[in-house]
């Protein structure tokens, strides 16, 4: 296993921070970050949607990534929540550590 990025969308930046800092709660993501506000086109029920959205990405690691997936769904307003993960090819050896001991499942509160 490995971290991974996860990069979703919200609503709003209420929304976002909502479902943040419920993963990092539940040590899902050892940090969140939300971007801020995006405009998104896309293809939606058969027609191309467009709206504002809040772009935020969490930093894990890849066997909590089903969990929190879940949790995302769970608390997402939307029907079909944007959540991708991205494999982390490198970095700060210090950095990924971090990460990967603030989502030990062990250390769940």
């Amino acid at each position: 296993m490995s971290p991974v990025i996860v990069y979703m969308t919200a609503a709003d930046a209420d929304e976002a921070g909502r479902i943040g800092r419920e993963l990092v709660r539940r040590r899902l993501a050892a940090c969140v970050n939300i971007l801020g506000p995006i405009h998104s086109l896309y293809w939606w029920e058969g027609r191309i949607a467009e709206d504002g959205e809040t772009a935020f990405i969490a930093k894990t690691w890849a066997d909590r990534l089903d969990e929190l997936i879940l949790v995302v769904r769970e608390l997402h307003s939307y029907d079909e929540p944007c959540v991708l993960a991205l494999p982390v090819a490198g970095g700060s050896q210090t950095f990924i550590d971090w990460i990967r001991g603030e989502t030990r499942p062990d250390d769940l509160a």
